[in-house]
């Protein structure tokens, strides 16, 4: 009796299929578009962000889920090179969401490997308080100490003289963000930081694009602190649905924080790859057996926050419109700068940070005290007429329900009077790519209007 062996596909033909795939994929990408493409009227729903993207997102996210790696890796790979070269620093590693960048840029500077310069509990770390949650909990999470300061209005930054109140011989480390994609002084930041040996971290998750002249030169947003982190969430300036990344320039802190990414392992393999030190069952590690597997160490009680490599290839088209997106993102705060205009009696208009060149994430309003009007007034004229607002995050975080009840945990560097004028009069509006120009007159019409 004989068998019959059916001959394996080739490389060419196997390659022909996925390409035929790929090509349906966009086929339909391009239907749907159509389908769903309606022009604009008066009262259609106005996001404040979104995802913006076309076929090359949709070939690379086939083409990843053909090959079936599902958790980090080629494109993961392609996406952390991508993204360390347009910032300009030497490390990038991906993660499943900025907060969790945050936490891991802050959990990077608590380890103990660090030494002296360690951030203990008790040790006390500067940040605003107007400000996103997810800059405050880590913190928190580590037992140590935030230390509110106010921020100015119209920047919507930290005053840079609050973090010289601020300093005490607790001090280890000041966490600040570039508000809506408004660089915050970065010289005077890192004068203080460096004069005073304090750690910097930049929460780059709303100003991915961003620059600041530093020292005579632009320099990218997210280069200049210890750490930076940033976001892909939808709204974002890319996007890879859920995800974001944490940078630094320095190789032990970049090694801490894949390690507590990664589980908690001393192995640095990346992902589907074992040995790559040749020494995987020759080592020594606390009290295990002499040669036991490297992959299985543990020096730090780490998480499993990796970015799989399906989001990873969204990111990899996505970044390759970075540029466009943020020249969008300015030429709308542009022409919504010029359209505000009128109302600049009763509203109170952002302005770029000196020497700075903002990718802005979005347009921040705050009404004006003796205003005939007040913000929920406004707010609500807005969304019932189809724009979306926003809030200026936590506004001042210490008036949140988190905060209740935990004296003690936390203090503020003086009065937070620019953090509560936020919280009661602020909001913000959307100016990403996919606003068009009927759109933005429209927003501002309708301010007008309410105003009149």
């Amino acid at each position: 009796m004989t068998t019959s062996c059916k001959t394996a596909p080739s490389a060419k033909e196997l390659e022909a299929a996925k390409n035929r795939a790929l090509e349906a994929a966009a086929e339909y990408h391009r239907l749907r578009a159509a389908a769903e493409q309606k022009p604009f009227s008066p009262g259609d729903k106005i996001s404040y962000g979104g995802r913006i993207y076309d076929e090359a997102e949709i070939r690379s996210l086939v083409s990843a889920s053909l090959d079936f790696w599902l958790t980090a890796g080629p494109y993961a790979a392609r996406l952390e090179a991508a993204l360390a070269k347009k910032l300009g620093v030497k490390h990038c590693s991906l993660v499943n969401s900025g907060s969790s960048a945050n936490l891991l840029a802050f959990a990077a500077l608590a380890d103990d490997s660090l030494g002296a310069r360690a951030i203990n509990p008790g040790d006390e770390v500067i940040t605003p308080a107007a400000c996103f949650p997810t800059t405050v909990a880590p913190i928190v999470q580590h037992g140590a100490v935030p230390v509110f300061v106010d921020v100015a209005v119209p920047q919507y930054n930290v005053d840079v003289a609050a973090l010289k109140a601020a300093l005490t011989k607790k001090t280890k480390a000041v966490f600040l963000a570039h508000t809506l994609g408004n660089p915050f002084n970065a010289e005077a930041v890192l004068d203080f930081c460096n004069e005073n040996g304090l750690w910097l971290i930049e929460d780059n998750c709303d100003a991915l694009g961003s620059r600041y002249r530093l020292g005579g030169k632009w320099r990218n947003t997210a280069s200049f602190g210890h750490m930076s982190t940033l976001s892909f969430y939808p709204a974002h300036h890319i996007t890879t649905g859920e995800g974001g990344a944490v940078c630094t320039n320095d190789s032990a802190l970049k090694r801490i924080v894949e390690s507590l990414r990664d589980w908690g392992r001393d192995c640095w393999c990346p992902s589907g790859r074992d040995n790559t030190c040749k020494r995987r069952f020759t080592g020594q590690f606390g009290k295990l057996p002499e040669g036991y597997d490297h992959k299985y160490v543990y020096s730090r009680f780490g998480y499993n926050l990796k970015m799989t490599d399906l989001q990873a290839a969204i990111g990899c088209a996505q970044i390759e419109k970075l540029d466009a997106f943020t020249l969008a993102r300015k030429n709308n705060w542009k022409t919504l700068r010029e359209l505000f205009a009128p109302l600049e009696k009763q509203l109170i208009l952002p302005e770029p940070a000196e020497n700075s060149d903002p990718s802005w994430f979005g347009f921040v309003l705050s009404v004006r005290p003796g205003a005939r009007f007040g913000r929920n007034e406004i707010v609500r004229h807005l969304e019932n007429n189809g724009v979306q607002t926003r809030m200026l995050f936590a506004g001042n975080i210490l008036r949140h329900p988190c905060c209740a009840g935990k004296r003690g945990k936390w203090r503020a560097a003086g009065k937070l009077d620019g953090s509560d004028f936020i919280a009661q009069n602020t909001f913000w509006l959307g100016v990403y790519p996919g606003m068009s120009a009927q759109k933005l007159e429209y927003m501002a019409d309708c301010a007008k209007k309410f105003a009149r």
